[in-house]
């Protein structure tokens, strides 16, 4: 997902570069959405990590 969001950014850069500011802010905005969808799964992801962890549980 992380991938996918830089690959909008870019698309959005090279938008901008040839001048097609509609593609570019399209694309900006579903790279933001993106990477917003990717933070907030991993923050439950270490969020329920934290929680699902034994006390004391050592590593032989």
């Amino acid at each position: 997902m992380l991938r996918a969001a830089i690959a909008f950014f870019i698309l959005a850069i090279v938008a901008i570069v040839f001048g097609a500011n509609g593609i570019a802010g399209l694309s900006i905005d579903i790279g933001k959405s993106l990477l917003f969808v990717f933070l907030a799964l991993s923050l439950i992801s270490f969020l329920v990590s934290l929680g699902s962890r034994k006390s004391g549980g050592r590593l032989p």
